[in-house]
């Protein structure tokens, strides 16, 4: 069964331009340009694929190349401008650290406020507590303001909030650049059982090994677009080789 399929979809944004002429000669004696009209960006621009139950695809590409924006419209967060964006299941999403957390609550209070963010019940959030502060590792700093939290210990606070929403589909966008070698690997393991019980995972990453080792399918955008999708090992070393080209003819 398909659980993440996109259709010709593009999406757009607004940004505002600047003139470079002026629209009087007061505003040329001062220095002041003129603003033109708002312009569109094509953050993403004809994007087709789809994933099925169990499997994990790879969003790979340099930054800007429109990753995030994929896993937002996935997630709902976007709406596309063009093109249809379907899945099946219920969605965790780890798209941005913290999303969701108030610095100046505490890991518990984010637990509950991230918790009802992903659907979960105030009845399920107490019975599964203990199991998503254990998860977390956070010990005594579950009762500290997430201000004083280092990126790593929101990434464990929100992957570990997430997981225990139940989620059928798991959007992830590179929040393992920032945690500690053994968390990673936790995480790692539990993404295999998630995959054997039947779980869909949408993973942006720039860790290529991680791609290669973990994932079935990979998708290589660049500037908004498909340059190579297909088997996560042969669109993971063409885009290796891509960067180490690049690299090599760099001034």
């Amino acid at each position: 069964m398909v659980a993440v399929e996109f259709r010709a979809v593009t999406k757009r944004f607004r940004r505002r331009g600047v003139a470079v002429n002026y629209g009087t000669l007061k505003g040329l004696l001062a220095g002041a340009p003129r603003r033109s009209a708002p312009e569109p960006i094509e953050a993403l621009r004809n994007i087709s694929f789809q994933t099925t139950e169990g499997d994990t695809l790879a969003l790979i590409g340099p930054n800007g190349a429109g990753k995030s924006t994929l896993l937002k419209l996935a997630a709902g967060i976007y709406r596309p401008d063009e093109g249809v964006v379907r899945t099946s299941g219920r969605i965790g999403s780890l798209i941005e650290l913290g999303l969701g957390f108030h610095p100046d609550f505490t890991g518990r209070e984010n637990v509950v406020v991230s918790g009802l963010l992903h659907d979960l019940t105030r009845r399920q959030l107490a019975d599964r507590f203990s199991e998503i502060v254990a998860f977390a590792e956070l010990g005594s700093y579950i009762d500290e303001p997430v201000r004083t939290y280092s990126t790593g210990m929101c990434m464990r606070l929100g992957f570990s909030v997430a997981i225990h929403a139940d989620p059928q589909i798991l959007l992830i966008d590179e929040v393992f650049s920032v945690g500690d070698g053994i968390f990673i690997e936790k995480c790692v393991e539990w993404m295999d059982g998630f995959q054997k019980s039947g779980g869909t995972i949408v993973v942006a990453s720039h860790d290529l090994d991680l791609v290669r080792q973990r994932c079935h399918q990979a998708l290589w955008l660049d500037n908004g677009q498909v340059r190579a999708r297909g088997d996560a090992r042969d669109v993971a070393d063409a885009y290796g080789e891509w960067i180490a080209r690049s690299h090599a003819a760099a001034p």
